[in-house]
């Protein structure tokens, strides 16, 4: 079967973009940046997206292009003969499917939340009412079931027509919608009457207020954390779109056009929302309810607020919609690189999704007495702890060794592969870093996640790396030892 392509650079990289971009950058980054001191937050942020997120992209588009493969595939196509890291495949395939096992729930309270406010039904409400509004969708099954099975439905339809007359030409209109809406909505905050202070939290950095309230451990571990799961690398989400493309352009490049994309919109989100919170006496660092239970309340007050709240979540709806299309494409990838039609993927993948994504969308009213971590989590707590404290950390640490172990694919076929085509170039001096440097941080953010959701001391960590670290390196002597046995 001829790989399908895409027909532009651009929709490569609006569809990549659309991949990572979605409640991370709209629903996290905002209530996360208000935690943790704002404007210090944001500059160790980015330090952290440069020197983690960017590089991991880099090596999921590598493995994609060279092997033209999705990543049920990729592995053994490009594993040196005898070795068994098509085993690798499990994470990207487990992962892909926990993703969307809790994202189309999610997905679906942004569809419900732009409808009710267009309707009008969150009209001038008070803040009681609105926190009442919020757990009744939580707490009806039918309505969680229902928008969860039209996030899905629209998604595989579109995804149904392929990749160039659906897939791509979608996420194209959908994505310059999104950045339409949030430009509006950005000037539109410019103009409220807290916006010079929420701006200056939000862009003039205070590194002392910010230590007020937490260590530097801690600010430097939650931007580490957000750099490296906005992206949601590590389970092949994005390598998928490096195998419909071209080596016109390095791969360094097109990563960096996506990850200044995916982080524009998180910095632009904060725009919209910190002059919202300082005009209307909001808590920027409220948590998660900051989108679905304190903003509604604003809009509420605002004058057109409904107007307004409707293009956020209009916004927001699309900006979910663009990952859960990305990520039902490379599900359908999957299914298709092991030979059936497209027609087929699609029909018995849409079932499946909405039979898997049922725990989570019943897990806050029927299945509430499911408590996993204690009183209070739910269904969804489990399934992102799975994914993100897991599967994320742990698939970009193997597509890390995939590309700088002379026991896999290797440093030599990641550099030619990565530096092919025009633009920027990966310098050679990167290796020493890519290879013992950045996997140290990776099992670092994997053991952390453990010792913050299960309660383990957190002095637990330093004698965990300890053990973890030295044997990493003696793998990677012990196998570059094997190799100039070999040669000799």
């Amino acid at each position: 079967m001829k790989r399908e392509k895409f027909s532009s650079r651009l929709g490569f990289v609006l569809i990549s973009a659309g991949c990572a971009i979605g409640l991370g950058n709209v629903w996290r980054f905002p209530y996360i940046t208000g935690q943790y001191g704002g404007a210090a937050f944001v500059i160790i942020y980015l330090i952290f997206l440069a020197i983690l997120g960017l590089p991991i992209m880099t090596m999921e588009f590598s493995v994609g292009r060279a092997s033209q493969k999705s990543a049920a595939r990729s592995f053994e196509v490009l594993e040196p003969a005898g070795t068994r890291w098509h085993w690798t495949k499990l994470v990207p395939l487990l992962g892909n499917y926990m993703l969307m096992m809790y994202y189309t729930t999610v997905g679906g309270w942004t569809l419900a939340y732009f409808w009710k406010m267009i309707s009008g039904s969150m009209d001038h409400l008070d803040t009681t009412q609105v926190g009442n509004a919020f757990n009744e969708l939580l707490s009806d099954p039918a309505q969680q079931v229902g928008w969860m099975l039209a996030v899905t439905v629209i998604g595989f339809l579109i995804c149904s027509r392929g990749l160039k007359g659906g897939v791509e030409k979608v996420s194209k209109y959908m994505m310059s919608l999104l950045f339409v809406i949030l430009i509006v909505l950005v000037i539109h905050s410019f103009f409220l009457d807290g916006a010079k202070e929420g701006l200056s939290f939000y862009l003039i950095p205070d590194f002392k207020s910010a230590l007020e309230n937490y260590s530097l451990g801690e600010i430097l571990f939650a931007a580490l954390g957000q750099s490296f799961f906005t992206l949601s690398l590590g389970i092949g989400a994005l390598a998928i779109f490096g195998s419909y493309i071209d080596k016109q352009h390095s791969l360094v490049s097109e990563s960096v056009n996506v990850v200044l994309l995916d982080t524009t919109v998180a910095f632009l989100s904060g725009l919209v929302i910190f002059p919202a919170c300082f005009t209307y006496n909001v808590d920027a660092g409220s948590g998660p309810g900051l989108i679905f239970v304190t903003l509604p309340q604003t809009f509420s007050e605002m004058a057109g607020g409904r107007l307004w709240g409707a293009l956020f979540f209009m916004f927001l709806a699309f900006a979910a919609l663009t990952t859960v299309i990305a990520v039902f494409e490379n599900i359908i990838a999957f299914a298709m690189d092991f030979g059936w039609t497209r027609k087929k993927a699609v029909l018995v993948n849409i079932v499946a999704i909405m039979i898997l994504s049922l725990p989570c969308a019943l897990g806050f009213n029927v299945l509430s007495g499911f408590q996993p971590f204690g009183a209070g989590t739910t269904v969804q707590d489990l399934e992102d702890f799975i994914l993100s404290n897991t599967l994320l950390p742990l698939g970009s640490l193997l597509y890390l060794l995939f590309c700088t172990s002379r026991y896999a694919w290797g440093w030599d076929n990641y550099y030619e592969e990565v530096n092919s085509g025009k633009g920027l170039k990966l310098p050679r001096w990167t290796k020493g870093y890519l290879t013992y440097i950045l996997p140290l941080i990776i099992i670092f953010i994997l053991i952390q996640g453990f010792i913050e959701k299960l309660g383990f001391p957190a002095n637990y960590l330093l004698p965990a790396l300890c053990l973890i670290y030295p044997l990493y390196l003696l793998l990677q002597a012990r196998i570059v030892y094997k190799k100039k046995e070999q040669k000799q």
